[in-house]
């Protein structure tokens, strides 16, 4: 009996996935930029110390912090170098005091106030706990600032952050100062990270959140004092911490690769401090 060979079966697959949104997955996390006054250093405290110290008075914070606001807009603005808006904000502040002070003695009093300065700050105490942490998590950290160079330079040295830092960016010695998209784009580019790859932390709702976030950073705003008494509201999209302590979590709810080491540059203090533990 012959019998006929049947065709072959075709084979089965799988019908196509059907096409759709990728699912999300969190960002990667390579740098976190730092603020230094006020979100590092209890600049604050430090100014009310010099202040009393020179006038005897416990009430002129917020007529010096207003003065430098305003002082401090001009510079951001291009319309002041950072020497020359020293020596005008001193010249401001004691003119409002009732004081008529020639160029000699604004000079005088704002050396003197240096001075007291500089054996008055002091570091906020959830700070080395938090750069220990980054630092141990393999991330790229970077000190960004409004401050003026050489002075800032100092604070950080003498209060011993300069080794936690594989880059440091002084406005005054860039020549852009935040919020301009500029002083945090440049910071990512020195260090090789996108913009998207990095989080920037300060306690400037404006100029530090708000200007991370449209120049495509992460945004953490550090409300020190609490929104309830500031009555600020940080946006949409910008992340809210009362305290260093609180950062290590939240970045670790956000991104994907905190923990995973990053190489650091052999020259970064960082990486020098690291070397001589190890």
């Amino acid at each position: 009996m012959d019998f006929a060979v049947a065709p072959p079966t075709p084979s089965r697959t799988a019908p196509p996935a059907p096409v759709g949104p990728e699912p999300w997955a969190p960002p990667e996390l390579r740098l976190v930029c730092l603020d230094i006054d006020d979100t590092l250093i209890d600049c604050t405290a430090a100014i009310r110390v010099s202040l009393h110290a020179l006038t005897g008075r416990s009430d002129l914070w917020p007529l010096w912090d207003l003065i430098t606001e305003e002082h401090v807009a001009l510079v951001v603005a291009g319309k002041l170098g950072y020497d020359v808006m020293h020596h005008r904000r001193t010249e401001c502040f004691l003119a409002e005091l009732g004081i008529s002070a020639d160029s000699a003695q604004v000079t005088a009093f704002e050396a003197r106030r240096r001075d007291i300065l500089a054996t008055s700050w002091q570091l906020f105490d959830d700070v080395l706990p938090c750069l220990e942490w980054l630092r141990a998590a393999g991330l790229l950290l970077a000190a960004v600032t409004n401050a003026s160079g050489a002075h800032q330079r100092r604070k950080i040295a003498d209060l011993g952050l300069a080794p936690f830092f594989d880059h440091v960016a002084i406005a005054g010695e860039i020549g852009v100062a935040k919020p301009d998209p500029v002083m945090f784009h440049s910071v990512c580019l020195g260090l090789g990270c996108d913009p998207a790859q990095t989080v920037h932390v300060g306690d400037k709702l404006d100029t530090d959140a708000i200007g991370a976030y449209d120049a495509g950073l992460g945004a953490v705003w550090l409300d020190r004092d609490g929104t309830g008494r500031t009555g600020e509201r940080a946006p949409a999209g910008v992340h809210t911490v009362t305290t260093l302590d609180e950062l290590p979590e939240l970045l670790v709810s956000e991104y994907a690769t905190v923990g995973v080491p990053v190489q650091r540059a052999a020259g970064t203090p960082a990486a020098q401090l690291r070397g001589s533990v190890l």
